[in-house]
């Protein structure tokens, strides 16, 4: 306890002062650094920008009659989730502390376990596009009918597409979860009680 107590204001004496201090105290003596320096605040950045996505080719899905993700409403209620992950990336790193790193362990579990069934939903969206292009190549009546050809194959890109998104953010997710374990692991408090028996006394006894 001696040798942390004073060694602790020197680190807190950084060349940047008082703020420059905290952080170098921060780095230095709390474990949480191992969540900050993977840089949530970047992944968090990518994770918003799929969020936007996911909720903008909602909109357009959400206008079409046939099979869609839209059925369960995957792009509004996944966007969101990826909104919420990368905000709490972003202010995590910019306020750390083992609550905030908590919450977003928490919400990345929630949302990779939204993205299993939105890959499960997706995958059955797929194969539905790929039927309805198989049997347009053996019906006339179809092969026809050039605008609705291409209209199956503009919903199976950009199904293709978010399905490759919500892989690529599962990847992401996964790697911050990992991090996020490991500090909050590391930041458990241990004590250690330590008997010291009392000094012999000189004092002969009668």
């Amino acid at each position: 306890m001696e040798d942390t107590e004073s060694t602790a204001p020197e680190r807190t004496t950084g060349r940047n002062g008082g703020q420059g201090g905290d952080q170098n105290l921060l780095m230095s003596s709390k474990p949480l650094h191992r969540f900050i320096q993977k840089e949530p605040k970047s992944l968090g950045i990518v994770i918003v920008i799929f969020g936007c996505a996911e909720l903008l080719m909602g909109f357009n899905l959400a206008t079409e009659n046939t099979v869609t993700s839209y059925g369960i409403y995957i792009p509004f209620w996944q966007g969101l989730l990826f909104l919420v992950c990368g905000n709490l990336s972003i202010y995590t790193e910019v306020h750390p502390s083992k609550k905030m790193v908590t919450v977003c362990l928490a919400m990345y579990v929630v949302c990779l376990l939204g993205i299993v069934v939105s890959v499960v939903y997706r995958i059955y969206c797929l194969t539905h596009y790929s039927y309805l292009r198989y049997r347009a190549s053996w019906r006339s009546d179809w092969s026809d009918d050039e605008w609705l050809l291409h209209r199956v194959e503009q919903l199976f890109g950009v199904e293709g597409i978010l399905f490759t998104s919500s892989l690529c953010v599962s990847v992401l997710l996964i790697f911050l979860c990992a991090v996020a374990r490991l500090a909050l692991k590391s930041t458990r408090t241990q004590v250690i009680v330590q008997c010291i028996p009392p000094p012999p006394s000189d004092t002969p006894t009668n």
